[in-house]
């Protein structure tokens, strides 16, 4: 029962204990991070050409996925933006002219195409490919220890943490509503409510929270929350130029996990430099309870 939460959190404590100075050595493990991603998520699409009634099973994906991100960001929309009512977030910034969006949707894109490439091979069906299972289980531990490093040395001190509250409050939200879509997505999707739970729980973090819940509940649900974060962050580098002159909380707040590496530089162009440190801070947050809530909801 408690096999999957120990895969989860055993690796990310170990790693979490360890203190690195070295920029160096950082940087090799945010590439090994990129790599290592690739990898299981190619691991993640061989798995799925080995279902069973597999043309069922992929409707069964994008229904699952379809439904589930579109309540979870109908939850968030209406929390952020009671919170931008209750709470305006005031500022003087001129919106600067934006790279292209489509490059950047494109760019997310390309692990589609790594889990679709992944997809093809398995349906070569070659013995070996039926271990791709467990060989994604191996890589996913390492892969969390790499993990529990960087959130240890990524220099973000508890005290800077609490001091923005704007930050702390807008995670808080989004963590809560997106729990909330979860319940719902329970209901309307016939799924287990730890299953709807787990599946909210990823705020955005397409390459983790696919990975994780492929251990924990198989390749079709694993599958549905890849899909489910991966169109947040489309969904949200779509819509935050215009948000974020309406409510900057709903802007900041779609991003989820995102807000503090890829969708950073849409915020701080959009919405000014006084909103990187909110950013920073919201995203660390929810980063730092994604593999804690799939663990927990996963056990």
């Amino acid at each position: 029962m408690f096999s999957g939460l120990l895969i989860i959190l055993v690796p990310l404590i170990v790693g979490y204990l360890i203190p690195l100075r070295h920029k160096a050595a950082l940087t090799l493990i945010n590439q090994l991070l990129s790599w290592i991603v690739y990898v299981i998520l190619f691991f993640m699409g061989i798995s799925l050409a080995f279902l069973d009634n597999l043309a069922s099973n992929l409707l069964a994906i994008f229904h699952y996925s379809a439904v589930s991100i579109t309540i979870i960001l109908l939850c968030n929309a209406a929390a952020l933006l009671w919170l931008e009512r209750a709470m305006p977030w005031r500022h003087q910034h001129r919106q600067e002219k934006l790279p292209s969006r489509v490059a950047m949707a494109l760019e997310s894109l390309k692990l589609c195409g790594v889990v679709v490439a992944g997809f093809v091979v398995g349906l070569s069906g070659l013995g070996f490919l039926q271990h791709a299972t467990e060989a994604s289980e191996y890589t996913l531990i390492f892969l969390l220890f790499l993990i529990g490093i960087q959130l240890r040395n990524n220099g973000m001190t508890l005290r800077q943490i609490v001091l923005n509250r704007r930050g702390m409050i807008i995670a808080v939200v989004v963590a809560l509503s997106s729990l909330a879509g979860g319940v719902i997505n329970a209901f309307v999707l016939d799924l287990p409510l730890n299953t709807g739970l787990a599946m909210a729980s990823g705020f955005g973090w397409y390459s983790l929270s696919g990975i994780l819940l492929t251990e924990s509940f198989g390749p079709v649900i694993g599958s549905a929350a890849f899909f489910n974060d991966l169109a947040r962050e489309l969904i949200a580098i779509m819509l935050i130029p215009g948000l974020v002159r309406r409510s900057r909380s709903t802007a900041l707040g779609l991003c989820g996990a995102t807000s503090m590496d890829f969708t950073l530089p849409v915020l701080q162009r959009t919405g000014g430099l006084d909103m990187v440190p909110a950013a920073i801070v919201h995203g660390f947050i929810l980063s730092l309870l994604v593999p804690l809530l799939m663990a927990f909801f996963s056990a």
